[in-house]
């Protein structure tokens, strides 16, 4: 785990919400300058920190709304750390919690050199990399899906399929295997929806594919060169390497 340890005039904890955020600065001496809540906006984000110049770092914990902060921060060249949300057990351990208490935790501990670090993912990557977990979120739902019609047929105490029902081909009389009405129309669901889902992944692909193609069009041809490797599995190891890259230039 890595823990952010450089030293800076002002240290900013911030916990973080979708409509406020309690924002607590504190000085290289530890003083609460600023504690107080304020909207989830760059506006007045911007309106607190700006007294305290360019030697000022912010943290916030690793939830889904850190986005904006972290490109407010980057466009205005103040230092962002993001709060690795697993390994923060000061903030979640703590007996008496809430967002006042957890702002001023965060800056202090990242005064201390105690916070530990997530990896704040580049702007630039994030919308692909969000677009790689939406398909593998619908993946696992037709996943469980299939899972559910074999399920079934063991319930039932079925003959096996024979063929993998993964495939379209493979799925024509899978219906009209069980005698109950109810069940079948349980089973005609669940192809409905497979078939809804292979419609819904086989678009998200291209647009991946498209995607790393417009990253680096060379590197992702010669990664589907390699036996193994399909197009989704080539666009996150690309994905993974062009910010390996970034990371190392900032560093």
């Amino acid at each position: 785990m890595r823990f952010y340890n450089q030293q800076h005039q002002y240290y900013c904890g911030i916990d973080l919400h979708v409509k406020t955020m309690y924002v607590c600065i504190v000085d290289a001496g530890g003083q609460a300058l600023v504690h107080r809540n304020v909207p989830s906006t760059p506006t007045a984000f911007l309106e607190v920190v700006g007294p305290y110049g360019t030697d000022l770092v912010v943290a916030a914990e690793c939830m889904f709304t850190w986005y904006w902060l972290a490109d407010v921060c980057a466009a205005e060249g103040i230092r962002f750390v993001l709060g690795h949300a697993l390994a923060m057990k000061a903030i979640h351990g703590g007996k008496a919690k809430n967002d006042k208490i957890d702002s001023y935790k965060i800056a202090v501990l990242l005064r201390g050199g105690l916070l530990p670090q997530a990896y704040v993912y580049p702007a630039a990557m994030r919308a692909t990399r969000d677009l790689i977990r939406r398909r593998l979120h619908l993946v696992r739902k037709r996943g469980q899906l299939l899972a559910h019609i074999q399920n079934t047929r063991a319930q039932y105490n079925l003959p096996a399929f024979g063929r993998k029902l993964a495939y379209k081909a493979n799925r024509d009389g899978v219906v009209e295997r069980f005698a109950d009405p109810s069940v079948q129309k349980s089973i005609e669901v669940d192809l409905a929806l497979i078939d809804h889902y292979d419609a819904l992944i086989t678009d998200l692909e291209l647009t991946i594919v498209r995607e790393a193609k417009r990253h680096d069009a060379d590197a992702f041809h010669r990664l589907r060169s390699v036996p193994g490797i399909g197009k989704v599995l080539a666009l996150t190891i690309l994905d993974e390497s062009l910010v390996s890259v970034s990371a190392a230039s900032i560093g």
